[in-house]
């Protein structure tokens, strides 16, 4: 991906945000109840109509929609995405903490989804039709059936109250914390991802260019590692660009299960206490990411597959 191309996508970028912004901003402007309402009754204050008003006038909600909308983005380009009522604490600077501890489960969630279905997919594509190959067919299509909110609450019965193992509430610095919502996350991820591996590396190893290989006297372990999987990662890239990006943007199951503070974790508690300038900052967010990310993985093609940059 050229220069040219790049500007072209983040000029995109900016017309996508632009419009998820809008959309954002609209549905919580037609949504039931009134943020100033909100504020008040969150603290135990029963206000009055006078302070309901005040304190829309305070929060520019008095305006008209356009020119709410209008001093939101103006104050997110600024940095400011206005003040949670809920936890009293700029949505800015709650995003922030959390972000981190959202990346540490996704690092970890990824790299071991990765230590096992890259194997896995392997093995099962070079054993085709073989006892191997339909034991781990199946025990992908049960890791891809199993709920994750299920799952979860049987990894907590089984190490946190029988063997006691591992603390039941997870926090964002304890490292026996991230463990049991890792494995959780990890174990859908590798099932979808053994089972993709496995096809692409199935394609590969009947392409023309592995029958010549063979043909020539090469090894096979040459072949596998040195053809076929290079080959293979293309679809895993997008792939894992795909499921990188939802991690990041919070996975809400999961983290309530185990009270993990990530950014799941607190847009599902901004949705409840319906903190719209919480919720819309986190939208924003989110996009911005999913859509970095997304970026990240369409340049990454060019070091992956040489073919990518003859197309310039």
């Amino acid at each position: 991906m050229n220069k040219n191309a790049i500007i072209s996508r983040l000029l995109q970028m900016v017309i996508v945000l632009i419009g998820i912004s809008f959309l954002t901003f609209l549905l919580t402007y037609l949504s039931p109840g009134d943020p100033a309402r909100n504020i008040y009754t969150h603290s135990g204050v029963m206000p009055t109509s006078e302070m309901i008003e005040e304190m829309r006038r305070n929060l520019g909600l008095d305006k008209p929609f356009l020119t709410q909308y209008t001093d939101w983005i103006i104050n997110c380009l600024k940095g400011d995405f206005g003040q949670s009522f809920m936890l009293q604490k700029p949505v800015a600077d709650l995003l922030m903490d959390r972000l981190w501890p959202t990346l540490k489960l996704t690092l970890a969630s990824t790299i071991l989804m990765l230590l096992f279905a890259v194997p896995l997919g392997v093995i099962s594509a070079v054993h085709h039709n073989k006892p191997i190959d339909y034991l781990v067919r199946a025990v992908t299509f049960f890791g891809v059936s199993i709920p994750n909110f299920w799952f979860g609450l049987m990894l907590i019965l089984i190490f946190c109250v029988k063997l006691r193992l591992l603390p039941v509430v997870s926090s964002a610095g304890d490292f026996k914390s991230l463990i049991l919502p890792a494995v959780t996350l990890a174990v859908a991820m590798t099932a979808k991802y053994t089972r993709q591996v496995r096809t692409a590396v199935l394609e590969e190893l009947h392409s023309d260019y592995v029958i010549g290989a063979r043909a020539r006297g090469v090894s096979e372990s040459k072949i596998l590692w040195g053809n076929v999987l290079p080959n293979s990662l293309l679809p895993l890239i997008t792939m894992l660009g795909l499921s990188v990006g939802s991690l990041l943007g919070g996975t809400s199951v999961v983290e309530i299960i185990f009270s993990y503070p990530g950014l799941g974790n607190l847009a599902v508690s901004a949705i409840m206490s319906a903190d719209y300038f919480l919720l819309q900052g986190y939208v924003l967010w989110v996009s911005v990411i999913y859509m970095m990310i997304n970026l990240l993985v369409d340049i990454s093609y060019n070091y992956v597959d040489p073919r990518m940059r003859l197309r310039r």
